[in-house]
């Protein structure tokens, strides 16, 4: 005999954090401003950036960064120096903590990520393992 059973739960709806709520990341000033800078080039009026951790790169996990246009369900929603910002909250687990700043170097410039739950991180800095 099998059984069904009728769900009837709401479907889950993200979760805005207050100004006096700890946000599980933490921009600094540049990365701000480089983030808006693109924004205005795209011309991506009423967008945010989504911060996430995937599975791959040579360390297990890698960071992504994208612009939305909308929270997803479940997603933390946080406004950070005025940039909207959407954390999924798996990503949100491996990110407790991470600074992401945009950095330029004698290499390059771009986006650092200082993970403190991070094991290990690879050369470039793009992946980690907890």
């Amino acid at each position: 005999m099998t059984a069904t059973v009728a769900l009837n739960t709401p479907p889950l709806e993200h979760v805005v954090l207050g100004p006096d709520e700890e946000a599980p990341i933490i921009l600094t000033a540049k990365a701000i401003e480089m983030v808006k800078e693109a924004m205005d080039a795209e011309k991506l009026v009423g967008h945010g950036l989504r911060v996430y951790v995937q599975g791959g790169g040579c360390s297990g996990f890698q960071y992504g960064l994208d612009f939305d246009d909308k929270p997803r369900a479940g997603d933390f929603e946080m406004v950070i120096g005025g940039l909207k910002v959407f954390v999924d909250p798996i990503s949100a687990m491996h990110l407790e903590g991470t600074t992401i700043d945009y950095v330029m170097g004698i290499s390059g410039a771009g986006f650092k990520f200082n993970n403190p739950t991070a094991k290990s991180t690879c050369g470039c800095g793009s992946s980690f393992s907890t």
